[in-house]
């Protein structure tokens, strides 16, 4: 590829783009709205339509036996309402849910959805497919926008009133047999495409549907207000959800549900803001897989509320197997960045976030009042199935608190600041000529070539150590030296003292211990000893060096000689 960058013409130079194109969505005159001062304080009822709006999606839609593992997943998240499927539009979905019927595979406190546009033939073929259910929501839905009742019916907004009313009617009069058979039916009612409808119009269409069905605040109708197209920012959806319940007659006999779409990037943020406005329910998929940019993510909005200290009504400790079914369903990878599942979403690789989460975790460690408080993670790893381990990976940008946390969390090994100074910038520099990031077991390797088993004319070959008059010890050791093998023997106020007289006298090597410190690495027989020692020599000349071994002695004097070779070195 040429270098000339002249190829590449500067941004002043061009062409703007076709802006003019597209029209502002106009706010509703809502003045005195009052949702932007409410908490959201509990968990909304969640609708799963993964089966459905997600299946219906996919290049390819699920099988049998993947729709199978899908709604598996679903009951063990613990969805009390899942929209199983749109069974007068697919024989698949007219099947999967005779199944789930027939084999008595509906737990008793799960409802089933089924979706259903206003017709009469896909009313009565719907109410076949549900048959003998326990409990089923009867999802009936026609659009209501000014832009579809002009270009796709060419109706008035009474006429598609009528539409909607005859269809409720129908559905009323279809399902009675179902009902006096002993099943449990709610309607919901969907005016699609509600945020570009006019909110009078959707206010006098829904009225008209709960008239023709008769609800009452014991035996509620759902009202879905959908924003199908995201039009706009979410707080206009809320403006227009706060303006639609203020409206609604007999608002105590209609459960607000939700179903947003992600087309700006903002389904999750609509939702929420939703649930301040007043809405009770959400519809949406796991990590937001539906048409086009998707729906409402569920696992980020329900990870949002327990990040706040919500209880979310859905079991999401296993994100990992979560991942693993949605993607053998779906055939979509989950992005690394997904929200509270994707593989690096807990994971930090600048240097200066690696030492704040290494100082955050000790602190939680040490704390008394059990409150999360970690920087730059909002909730514990673990309590979605991950490990605090995986929370900080080394590459180039990394420092001197990543290459701490991944000593001390996968080796329990833990050095003083002033080695790790020294360690760091050797790791760094093999991070970049490996171009990527270097995994525990480069780490630890760096770490035992740079300070154990370091290369230099000094080895340790054997050793006795004895005591001797008083509290002092008689250290004889074998030390190679070079090509040469030397015996070297002193006399000290303990082994370490003992064994650097011993190379003082014999080595002609003034030094000193200035800095030790020694801890176990693990526990029970297999248990290791690590020692940490900083010598000086007569020119004041430092360097550390560490020694591992289950004899602490031996750990110690092995950490004196990688400390001479690193001086010598």
């Amino acid at each position: 590829m040429s270098s000339n960058t002249n190829q590449f013409p500067k941004l002043a130079d061009q062409k703007v783009m076709p802006y003019q194109k597209y029209k502002p969505f106009k706010a509703i005159g809502l003045k005195d709205r009052t949702w932007p001062d409410r908490v959201i304080e509990r968990a909304p009822r969640w609708c799963s339509v993964d089966l459905r709006d997600g299946n219906q999606a996919l290049i390819e839609p699920m099988t049998p036996t993947e729709k199978q593992a899908m709604y598996d997943l679903l009951l063990g998240i613990g969805f009390k309402e899942i929209e199983v499927g749109f069974p007068a539009a697919s024989q698949t979905d007219f099947d999967f849910v005779r199944k789930i019927i027939d084999e008595d595979l509906i737990p008793e406190d799960v409802t089933i959805q089924v979706l259903c546009q206003a017709r009469e033939d896909l009313i009565t073929r719907t109410i076949e497919a549900v048959s003998g259910a326990r409990r089923v929501i009867f999802h009936l839905y026609n659009s209501t926008s000014t832009l579809q009742r002009r270009v796709v019916f060419g109706m008035s907004q009474a006429e598609i009133i009528g539409l909607a009313t005859r269809a409720t009617e129908m559905v009323k009069r279809y399902t009675q047999p179902l009902v006096d058979a002993g099943t449990d039916v709610v309607l919901e009612y969907s005016p699609e495409s509600y945020t570009a409808t006019e909110m009078d119009f959707a206010v006098e269409i829904c009225t008209a549907v709960m008239a023709a069905w008769g609800p009452t605040p014991d035996k509620k109708i759902i009202l879905n207000l959908p924003a199908t197209v995201e039009m706009a920012t979410p707080n206009i959806y809320a403006d227009q959800l706060e303006y639609f319940m203020r409206a609604l007659p007999n608002r105590d006999t209609a459960v607000i549900s939700l179903h947003t779409h992600n087309d700006r990037g903002t389904g999750v943020a609509a939702s929420e803001l939703g649930l301040m406005a007043g809405a009770d329910r959400i519809e949406g998929t796991l990590f937001g897989n539906g048409e086009r940019t998707g729906n409402c993510d569920i696992i980020t909005m329900a990870m949002n509320l327990f990040s706040q200290g919500i209880d979310p009504k859905l079991y999401l400790t296993d994100m990992a197997r979560i991942v693993a079914v949605s993607e053998a369903c779906t055939k979509i990878p989950v992005h690394v960045r997904q929200p509270y599942a994707g593989e690096l979403v807990f994971t930090a690789f600048s240097g200066s976030h690696q030492d704040a989460i290494r100082k955050g975790m000790n602190h939680v460690e040490s704390g008394s009042d059990g409150a999360w408080e970690v920087p730059y993670l909002p909730i514990d790893p673990a309590d979605v199935g991950g490990s605090y381990r995986e929370t900080v990976r080394v590459n180039s940008q990394s420092g001197k608190g990543g290459i701490a946390f991944i000593l001390e969390n996968y080796f329990d090994v833990h050095l003083p600041r002033e080695l790790l100074l020294e360690l760091s910038p050797l790791v760094q520099k093999e991070s970049e000529a490996d171009g990527g990031e270097l995994k525990p077991a480069r780490i630890w390797d760096a770490f035992i070539r740079e300070l154990v088993e370091v290369t230099g004319p000094y080895h340790l070959i054997d050793y006795e150590v004895r005591s001797v008059s008083g509290e002092r010890e008689h250290c004889q050791a074998r030390v190679q030296v070079g090509d040469n093998e030397l015996k070297i023997e002193g006399e000290g106020t303990g082994p370490i003292d003992a064994f650097v007289n011993a190379l003082t006298l014999t080595l002609n090597e003034s030094i000193n211990v200035v800095d030790y410190q020694e801890y176990a690495l693990n526990e029970g027989s297999q248990a290791k000893a690590i020692s940490i020692i900083k010598i000086a020599d007569s020119k004041a000349n430092k360097c550390f060096g560490v020694g591992i071994s289950p004899n602490t002695t031996t750990a110690a004097f092995k950490s004196i000689i990688a400390a001479l070779n690193r001086l010598w070195r």
